[in-house]
């Protein structure tokens, strides 16, 4: 009979615990490889299903675009779909890291796509307020204006809480300070995807969206779905507190 002292040492992770564990699944299944480039987060596990769906809804908005008459206002979908892939690709990229380099790269990875994306998005906005100030339009009155000014307050505060807390966490008082706003900051992310294809699906019951560019609402929700179905089930329980 073995004693303490002999039995194997088993890694928290292989017993279903820490942060290798995915919220659906086998420990493991959604963590990176140490011999494997932080390239293959975006397909890891269900990363290619997310990536799939993601694809097919920017796919969809930009080819309603582009098969009608092309005017300035027809940026404001064109960049906004464009922010919504960039952030579920910043997702995509910092979901698998466990290891403290490996969340160093993928942090700025991730820091990087979503500046960008908050970028892209803010430039919607502005193509939109300019087209409502210069056709003396109402503002936020519809369920998509409504949604989307909510989407693009969330995305500004998630951007500046994910910076700071960060790159500068003496703003918040140290390092353990500023590490316990993190699963906040990832709840909400979450939170925030689904809020971006919400408000997408809302963009195809607009008079623009229906009339003009002809979006379907069954193919933003199909799209959506199979993104979350590829982006929920990696996330890992520990990063949330769980």
């Amino acid at each position: 009979m073995s004693s303490p002292s002999t039995m194997p040492q088993v890694h928290p992770a292989a017993e279903g615990r820490g942060e290798d564990e995915p919220l659906l699944g086998r420990a493991g299944d959604a963590s990176q490889q140490e011999e494997k480039g932080i390239q293959f987060n975006f397909v890891l596990g269900t990363a290619i299903i997310a990536q799939v769906g993601i694809w097919i809804l920017t796919a969809t908005v930009w080819a309603s675009v582009f098969t009608h008459k092309v005017i300035l206002f027809s940026a404001h979908p064109l960049l906004n779909s464009a922010g919504i892939l960039l952030t579920t690709q910043a997702i995509l990229v910092l979901q698998p890291t466990h290891t403290p380099k490996q969340k160093r790269t993928g942090t700025n990875i991730h820091a990087i796509l979503n500046g960008t994306s908050v970028l892209t998005l803010l430039a919607g906005l502005i193509v939109i307020e300019y087209n409502k100030i210069s056709h003396g339009g109402t503002h936020f009155e519809s369920p998509h204006a409504i949604f989307g000014l909510i989407t693009y307050i969330v995305f500004a505060i998630q951007a500046i809480v994910g910076i700071t807390q960060y790159y500068f966490p003496s703003l918040y008082g140290g390092i353990d300070n500023a590490k316990a706003v993190w699963k906040y900051h990832r709840m909400s992310g979450y939170v925030l995807l689904v809020l971006s294809f919400a408000t997408v699906a809302a963009a195809t019951e607009t008079a623009f969206g229906k009339n003009t560019l002809e979006l379907k609402l069954w193919a933003v929700i199909v799209a959506s779905v199979v993104t979350l179905i590829g982006v929920l089930p990696r996330i890992k329980k520990q990063k949330l507190g769980l």
